[in-house]
């Protein structure tokens, strides 16, 4: 799942906070996103897109097939549910953008060691890149 941040309407990028654990490893509970709305996408993309069954609702998955319905999209976190093995094809106008860049904010107000800062400062942000491997990932669902 995702929580959008307030965006102008119609503005090409946004921030966005991942709730839950169904795109682990990629990304994690806490992780603010940067994300490129009305951008073209292909598989193996993280994105964000409109939940088929509840559109009210914002979620994150991987891009990992296109069929004749829409996008077979699945989370990393292969024991998560809620993508595409439950709800089915998604169609291509729920899927709004592709995300670029994922940070992840320091807690304020707790104390950390300089290693901890160090840690952190060395993993804050990330770009998120499309998986190669989403494509036989998508083939090996099928074939089960």
């Amino acid at each position: 799942m995702e929580r959008e941040a307030a965006a102008p309407a119609g503005a090409p990028f946004g921030i966005a906070e991942v709730t839950g654990v169904s795109m682990v490893p990629t990304l994690l509970h806490g992780d603010r996103l940067f994300v490129r709305y009305g951008g073209r996408v292909r598989v193996g993309d993280v994105v964000v897109l409109r939940h088929p069954l509840q559109q009210d609702l914002l979620i994150v998955k991987r891009l990992v097939g296109r069929r004749d319905t829409g996008w077979w999209v699945l989370g990393d976190n292969p024991a998560a549910e809620g993508d595409s093995r439950v709800f089915g094809a998604v169609p291509p106008e729920l899927v709004l953008g592709r995300v670029v860049v994922r940070y992840r904010p320091l807690t304020p107000g707790r104390q950390r060691s300089a290693g901890v800062v160090l840690g952190w400062l060395f993993s804050v942000v990330r770009l998120v890149r499309s998986a190669p491997s989403a494509r036989s990932a998508s083939r090996r669902l099928r074939a089960r």
